[in-house]
This record gives structure tokens, C-alpha cells and sequence, in this order.
């Protein structure tokens, strides 16, 4: 099985063999598709992007660059993912909200938005109509119900928060004055109003 490549200039990004790029898909520069992946149609994938083993992003998808899709990951009509989003394995979203076999709902599909940097960790499942914030990280196995602050650590089902961290992955500790430093990068960050803001 050959991938479909038309309207694509698979000379700038990799595609496995058993890969499936159906009509009207735009993949950029440098972005690698590994086995038995579909890449449904009109899905827009950026650059440098790196879609695992068995992933099915259905139409009209959008991913910035950098994306890092883990294996068995399915991905739905209605996500839209900034850059350096991190899926981990196995993790899925949903679209529907009351998904029934026998009754068509596809005019019916939540948005799900997720912010540059976040992290989605495996066998996680993200509700839709609920947005990530900006380099949040989602716990394995978690289940998100609910809207998600940039920077906030959540993991549980359903989902609750456990904290905040930086832009590197690392828990904050924040001190009276409402201000914590990443220990890997020194960046500085402010905690006002239950919202976490990089200061320098």
C-alpha cells in the first residue's frame, strides 16, 4: 500500500510506506509519518512534526510544528494543537458529547483546543469543548472535564489539579510573594489570581 500523496510534495517529509495521506492535506517540511498511520482528509500538519505508529487524524485536523504524536493516538475532527504539543501514547479526544450509533451527530462536534507546549500523557482522554492552556501538563490516564489553565499540572479521573509547572516539566513551588523559579532554566514565574504568568 502506497501512500496518497497528491497535492503534496512528499520529497519534504517522510511518509512509511503503509502510511495512508488521503486528498487535500497539507504536511510540512521535515514531518515524519510512521506505519499504518491515516492522515484523513484537508488535515493541516506542520513542520518537524512526528506522527507514531497506528494514528488516525481525522478531517480537517490542525497541528503546529513540532508536534510529537506517540503511537495509537486518535486524534478528531475539531482539534486544533499549537506548537511543540506533546500526545502521548494512546491517548485520544473525543468530539461528540453524547455519542449515540444511531444517531448522526457530525454537525454536532466540539472544538478542542491545545496551547504550545502542552503535554498530554498516556492512555489520557480529553472531553471536548474543553480547552489545554499553554504548557500544561495532563497526567497519564487522566480524564479532562473541564477548561485547562496554562502552566497547571492535572492528573485523575475525572481530572483535578495538582499544581503548576514550568515550560521545562517541572513542578513550581511558589513562595509567599507568589513567585517560584524552574530548576532546570532559572525562569522566573508569577503566581496572581490562580493564573501562572512566565516573568523572565
Amino acid at each position: 500500500m502506497k501512500p496518497q500523496t497528491s497535492n503534496l510534495k512528499p520529497e519534504h517529509f517522510f511518509a512509511h510506506e503503509t502510511a495512508v495521506i488521503d486528498e487535500g492535506c497539507k504536511i510540512g517540511h521535515d514531518t515524519k509519518v510512521w506505519h499504518f498511520s491515516h492522515i484523513m482528509p484537508n488535515c493541516i500538519i506542520g513542520e518537524r512534526c512526528n506522527i507514531g505508529q497506528n494514528v488516525v487524524i481525522s478531517p480537517e485536523v490542525v497541528l503546529g510544528n513540532n508536534v510529537k504524536v506517540q503511537n495509537n493516538v486518535s486524534i478528531y475532527t475539531g482539534v486544533t494543537c499549537d506548537d511543540d504539543v506533546f500526545l502521548g501514547p494512546s491517548m485520544v479526544f473525543t468530539n461528540v458529547i453524547n455519542p449515540r450509533s444511531a444517531v448522526n451527530r457530525r454537525n454536532d462536534y466540539l472544538k478542542t483546543h491545545v496551547g504550545k507546549g502542552a503535554s498530554i500523557g498516556a492512555n489520557a482522554t480529553i472531553v471536548c469543548g474543553h480547552d489545554i492552556g499553554a504548557y500544561a501538563f495532563i497526567g497519564a490516564g487522566a480524564v479532562v472535564t473541564k477548561n485547562i489553565p496554562a502552566y497547571s499540572l492535572w492528573v485523575g479521573n475525572p481530572a483535578k489539579q495538582l499544581g503548576w509547572v514550568s515550560e521545562y516539566g517541572h513542578r513550581l513551588n511558589f513562595d509567599e510573594n507568589g513567585l517560584a523559579v524552574c530548576p532546570e532554566s532559572d525562569e522566573k514565574y508569577k503566581l496572581e489570581n490562580n493564573q501562572v504568568i512566565k516573568i523572565q
